[in-house]
């Protein structure tokens, strides 16, 4: 796995980056999901396929409960290029989720993933079910389409980049930076983490 893969899942795997993340995207800035609110979930679920067990792992997988009480799973998938078999890969994600779930015997909830997508190209490939495989249009009416949620990173606004309060807002900072100037000027804030320009991973400073 790419060094920068790893960096990456490290930091949103604190609950505080983690939330942050989902009320940015999700909930315009409003704080909805609290970091205490957050506990980790297994990332990793099995499937079959040519007669053997396989594994599948998300990068980051959360189950948000405020008060105990489970309201959703909550899954991140980082890009850094484009994938044609994302609607598909989020599918599989989520259907493991949901049959876990039922294996658990216990109150059922939702599955929500965002696919984190840091290229500098708009996201053109595939964003559905329909979008990726072809369906007969005699069939539509049978096959439920999926739909994926992407947000593209480097092309976020500057209000809403301002609308971070962990170490994300560097990360997103960083790729909206390289999009529109192909270099990075760090703020003067003091943050605890930040990009290094040359080698683009995410590393501790003290401030």
């Amino acid at each position: 796995m790419p060094e920068r893969d790893i960096t990456e899942k490290y930091l949103e795997s604190y609950n505080d980056v983690f939330a942050d993340i989902v009320n940015v995207l999700l909930f315009n800035g409003r704080r909805r999901v609290l970091p205490d609110d957050l506990r980790d979930t297994k990332a990793r679920t099995l499937y079959k396929a040519d007669g053997k067990l396989r594994e599948q792992e998300r990068d980051v997988s959360k189950v948000w409960a405020p008060g105990g009480t489970v309201i959703s799973l909550i899954g991140f998938e980082n890009q850094t290029r484009m994938d044609r078999d994302m609607p598909l890969r989020v599918l599989g994600y989520e259907g493991a989720d949901y049959r876990n779930q039922l294996s658990a015997q216990g109150g059922l909830y939702p599955v929500v993933t965002l696919v984190l997508y840091f290229g500098e190209e708009p996201w053109t490939a595939p964003r559905s079910l329909y979008e990726r495989v072809h369906v007969p249009e005699e069939l539509r009416p049978f096959v439920s389409d999926h739909g994926i949620n992407v947000f593209e990173i480097s092309f976020l606004t500057d209000e809403q980049t301002e609308w971070f309060t962990s170490d994300f807002r560097i990360v997103a900072d960083y790729f909206v930076q390289m999009r529109r100037n192909g270099d990075y000027v760090p703020s003067r804030q003091k943050h605890s983490c930040l990009i290094a320009s040359t080698t683009r991973q995410l590393c501790r400073v003290s401030t």
